[in-house]
């Protein structure tokens, strides 16, 4: 498959901006009102890439002009099987803010959440920006300062997750919240390659996957991603948090659960939702 987020194709869409302004006010709408929405492809399509993130842009604008700090990235749609749960055959990348992380919280709150799933992954920091030179494998294995276990809490403001493509891209890669684990291990210590990971809900075993699931290696998903990040104008940067997508099935979460995720190497990381 061709890479889409060469710099020939960033931004380049038919779209009128007038559907893009319309479905970005329909899943901001969604959001703020926490209440689901019809899906956007009916104004955007449901493979055109270009308009999809040029939606996303209008929602990091808003999010921005709020005033939320942007932290990093997550990819989305990594695993095979995530993408067979959604219907999607690609990676995509959303945005991390500032309110997103409820690393060490006592619990995530259920109130802002639609339709919550949760995901386990493998998070980078970065210790280096990633915006100039080759972006290969050696050049962002360097520029990761430390690997931690992950909990995504994935969410979709389209109702009963009838998503295409362009729908989840459009909604910042249907981003909810985060959580990540407390042992931080250097790329000297843990292979993210070689991981393997259990996830389970209040005690019952719900997912298991490798890191290889991860477009075949974590560091080949932040590969991809750092490439699309520069080609979309926004390259990665120092300090920033990078999800590297899900190592196995999502799964629901009901409110009152408790889910952690033990990934070999880099511990365990949990999550407990309120009632």
């Amino acid at each position: 498959m061709s890479d889409p987020y060469s710099p020939d194709n960033a931004g380049r869409t038919d779209v009128p901006e007038a559907a893009i302004s319309e479905a970005a006010d329909r899943l901001v709408a969604a959001s703020r009102d926490v209440r689901p929405c019809a899906p956007v492809r009916d104004l955007i399509g449901s493979n055109d890439l270009a308009a999809a993130y040029a939606v996303q842009s209008h929602l990091v604008a808003a999010r921005r002009a709020a005033g939320a700090t942007v932290v990093g990235r997550k990819i989305g749609a990594t695993s095979l099987a995530v993408q067979q749960q959604l219907g999607v055959d690609q990676p995509d990348f959303g945005w991390l803010f500032d309110d997103m992380d409820l690393s060490g919280a006592d619990e995530v709150p259920m109130s802002g959440l639609l339709q919550p799933k949760a995901e386990a992954e493998v998070a980078f920091v970065l210790g280096a920006d990633l915006d100039e030179g080759p972006l290969d494998a050696a050049q962002v294995r360097g520029a990761v300062d430390h690997a931690v276990a992950a909990l995504e809490i994935v969410d979709s403001r389209i109702a009963g997750w009838d998503i295409s493509f362009g729908d989840t891209v459009a909604d910042n890669a249907s981003s909810g919240l985060y959580v990540l684990g407390t042992e931080r291990r250097t790329l000297d210590e843990v292979e993210p390659v070689d991981v393997t990971m259990r996830m389970t809900i209040d005690g019952e075993e719900v997912s298991t996957g490798t890191g290889a699931a991860c477009l075949g290696d974590p560091l080949n998903a932040l590969a991809w991603l750092a490439r699309a990040a520069r080609a979309y104008g926004e390259p990665l940067r120092a300090g920033q948090v990078v999800l590297s997508g899900a190592l196995g099935p999502m799964r629901d979460v009901h409110p009152g659960a408790t889910v952690v995720a033990e990934i070999s190497g880099l511990g365990s990381v949990t999550a407990r939702f309120s009632g």
